[in-house]
């Protein structure tokens, strides 16, 4: 009998993330333009967003080996609780005293770390909630979620922020995350600590450090797929300001033209998810299919600001429909491939990487694109993302295609005794 996706489980875990997201797109619109209107300073917001970055580098490394020991849903729980209180004292202060920069950046720094946490606990703990063989379908609706909410909730965001202001925003935001805690502590799944070493061990956290280590130095498939997956989420980080810098400066090209590629790529992954949910690919041709997608996609922004502005809109949707497709496989591949005893310190490698990389190729670009055409410096970089994708995923396609396979990583053997 085929098991069905919308377990009770499944289903309160997608409500629980529903209500999260949609509190963080009003809070984040809110305070985004709190910080300028009160500042009146691009430095400033530029400061917040620098200082939001120190978390999500360092702080994974801290905690993930402690998540591996442990049953994860109390982390998930008790993180989106205490981002919900943080949240509501926030608007409670805003409600009663003067905006303050200094206690802004403070927060920002404590939401980071609760943000840096809370995705971690998640991305470990969602894969136990998935019955067998609806790993795609699962990971389909994770991804359509945020996009979706995003153009629903920012109008209302705009409008909220006018009529109620940041303080009642921020309340909102708090009961939303507390709402989605208390469904989340809901969800039955049977966890254990694994073994009884002492959590706050030194010795044992370097020890479970180099465990995952030793893991990842013999999955030279994964780890391609994490190099590549940081450069090229990297350079879409890069990206950004080169695209707004272009359609800010570039004769016949305005910033509402710009803000149709976001339309243009949320119905290309509306499509895209849809076929992706309906649709399974079967194993054979998952290795193909990734990497013809990866060339694509790298091919795309390598010519992107060199087309005429409907063709520009084409190639947007064309990137949503596919990159949701091969997020989508390579998510459930991976998940499904990792042992579950090093989920969380696997997980917390990928993000680390990602947000490096994500820092470092952002400070390039815009480097770059202080001295190129616009145009020309996303071809290159799209080029170079190109000749990555070569080199990490194609030289290593054996080792990959080992990995988007349906064998479970339970049933590896331990790397390190």
């Amino acid at each position: 009998m085929k098991q069905t996706l919308w377990t009770r489980n499944f289903t309160r875990i997608t409500a629980a993330t529903t209500l999260g997201a949609a509190g963080g797109i009003i809070s984040q619109f809110a305070l985004s333009f709190l910080v300028f209107d009160e500042t009146g300073s691009t430095l400033a917001s530029a400061l917040v967003v620098a200082i939001q970055l120190i978390p999500m580098v360092l702080l994974p490394l801290v905690v993930a080996p402690m998540m591996d020991r442990l049953p994860r849903k109390p982390f998930l729980v008790w993180g989106d609780l205490l981002n919900g209180l943080c949240y509501a004292g926030a608007g409670l202060f805003l409600l009663r005293s003067a905006f303050s920069y200094t206690a802004y950046l403070a927060f920002s720094l404590l939401v980071s770390c609760l943000a840096a946490f809370d995705e971690l606990a998640y991305n470990s703990f969602y894969p136990l909630l998935l019955p067998e063989g609806q790993e795609e379908r699962a990971y389909t609706v994770s991804a359509m979620l945020y996009p979706i909410l995003k153009v629903l909730m920012m109008p209302l965001a705009a409008l909220l922020y006018d009529t109620l202001g940041v303080g009642r925003l921020l309340l909102i935001q708090g009961a939303l995350s507390v709402l989605a805690a208390l469904i989340e502590n809901r969800i039955h799944v049977q966890e254990s600590r694994r073994d009884q070493e002492p959590l706050l061990s030194l010795k044992t956290w370097w020890r479970d450090i180099r465990e995952a280590a030793a893991y990842l130095r013999q999955e030279h498939g994964l780890h391609g797929l994490y190099e590549y997956m940081a450069v090229t989420n990297g350079m879409a980080m890069g990206y950004s300001p080169l695209l707004i810098a272009f359609f800010r400066t570039a004769p016949g090209f305005t910033t509402a033209m710009y803000s149709f590629f976001s339309v243009a790529e949320f119905a290309g992954r509306t499509i895209g998810g849809a076929v992706r949910y309906r649709y399974s690919l079967p194993e054979r041709k998952r290795f193909g299919f990734l990497f013809g997608v990866y060339q694509t996609y790298e091919l795309m922004d390598t010519c992107l600001l060199w087309l005429p502005y409907p063709l520009m809109l084409v190639n947007r949707a064309v990137c949503g429909f596919l990159g949701i497709q091969s997020a989508t496989i390579r998510q459930a591949a991976v998940q499904r491939y990792i042992p579950d005893r090093l989920r969380a310190r696997l997980n917390a490698y990928e993000s680390m990487l990602c947000t490096a990389a994500g820092a470092v190729l952002s400070l390039a670009i815009g480097a770059l694109g202080e001295v190129l055409d616009y145009r020309l410096c996303m071809t290159i970089c799209g080029l170079i993302a190109m000749a990555v994708c070569w080199l990490t995923v194609f030289l290593r396609r054996r080792q990959v295609q080992l990995v988007l396979t349906d064998r479970p990583g339970e049933t590896q053997p331990d790397t390190l005794s």
